[in-house]
């Protein structure tokens, strides 16, 4: 321990790693990350991943750097803000933040569930809130200069509502300074209760989203417990047949040991519920304790899926290895898979790998 004029000063403490439970500033605790540290090694209910299994080129996304990056990351430091980009360490990032636009976290960082492909911190919140949360994202969207944002949340079974409210007072102060800017509701599960639901959707959002995550048969061991595939389906379902003029929408990991005909039939169950719009990714392990990758699906099966999804008469899906539910959101109706090229992206990965004298 280090002094100054003979005063003792304790050194910070040590920030929390991977895996280990640690206090918040607001006085509970939480695991950081999600997963307890080994997890993924003890648990005997899903595969462990093929061995040697490697990142292909075509994973590779931009660096976090850049002045829209960097004005990005002081609004949302300014106004005490939580993005799933950080919190959930999405690939894209860079992408996103120096196109100026990022995907604003709800009611903190700290998520009552511990699904086990997420990296968001989980822990019981004991009903906190930040009062001041939806002014403050309302402000940051008007200085975005934003005219499409993803509002997501983390789960909060702690409140008797799930946060629904507070969800619908960030919409309704969107709106209010910012009249023209549409708004995507990717929200919990609210525990399947419908009038929760219908909170959000009448708060004035132009798409509402909740995911699906896996197939069925894998929605345990992957998702938490307190998550459903069929409780998925109800509020997506019910959340059409309140406003059926709003958008519904989902979205699909792959590459945790899915089979193709499991996917078909996930893209069926999903328009059984009317959902509009419809994301497919690859599952990339953000830490590991967390889910192994089973197998890295190729842009060319990306493509292919999307066709599957498309015939099957969703309005658009998104498809591709580096997508994610709020990924280039405001592009999902343009019809062009939000500009995405998989056939170019395989080819420029292959020539990269070439150059490096990989195989």
């Amino acid at each position: 321990m280090s002094e100054f004029k003979g005063i003792p000063i304790a050194p910070p403490p040590r920030p929390a790693r991977s895996g280990e439970k640690y206090t918040t500033p607001h006085g509970f605790t939480a695991i950081k990350d999600g997963v307890k540290a080994g997890a993924a090694a003890s648990s005997g209910d899903a595969p462990a991943g093929p061995p040697g299994l490697r990142k292909p080129a075509w994973l590779r996304a931009p660096l976090g750097l850049g002045k829209g990056f960097s004005a990005v990351r002081e609004i949302v430091r300014e106004h005490r803000l939580s993005t799933v980009c950080e919190e959930a360490k999405c690939p894209n990032i860079g992408e996103c933040w120096n196109a100026g636009t990022a995907t604003i976290m709800l009611m903190g960082a700290v998520c009552t569930r511990a699904c086990r492909f997420c990296a968001v911190d989980t822990g019981n919140p004991r009903g906190w809130l930040d009062p001041e949360e939806p002014e403050n994202v309302a402000r940051s969207v008007e200085l975005m200069k934003l005219k499409y944002v993803v509002l997501t949340s983390v789960n909060r079974d702690d409140l008797p509502d799930g946060g629904s409210a507070h969800y619908a007072a960030a919409v309704r102060a969107i709106k209010r300074r910012n009249p023209r800017t549409a708004v995507e509701a990717l929200t919990p599960d609210f525990q399947g209760v419908v009038r929760d639901v219908e909170t959000v959707i009448d708060s004035g959002v132009e798409v509402f989203a909740q995911n699906v995550e896996t197939v069925k048969r894998l929605t345990h061991p992957v998702r938490d417990p307190r998550a459903g595939y069929e409780q998925t389906l109800s509020v997506l379902r019910a959340a059409k047949s309140h406003r059926p003029q709003v958008l519904t929408k989902t979205s699909l990991m792959l590459g945790l040991g899915e089979t193709d005909a499991e996917i078909r039939e996930t893209m069926q169950d999903l328009r059984g519920a009317c959902v509009d719009i419809l994301t497919l990714g690859q599952y990339l392990r953000p830490t590991p304790n967390h889910l192994a990758i089973e197998r890295f699906v190729t842009p060319a099966e990306f493509d292919g899926y999307r066709e599957w999804a498309l015939a099957l008469g969703f309005l658009e899906c998104v498809s591709g290895p580096l997508v994610r539910s709020s990924y280039r959101a405001e592009q999902a109706l343009a019809r062009n898979n939000a500009g995405l090229d998989n056939a170019a992206l395989a080819k420029h990965a292959a020539m990269a790998s070439a150059a490096r004298g990989e195989t």
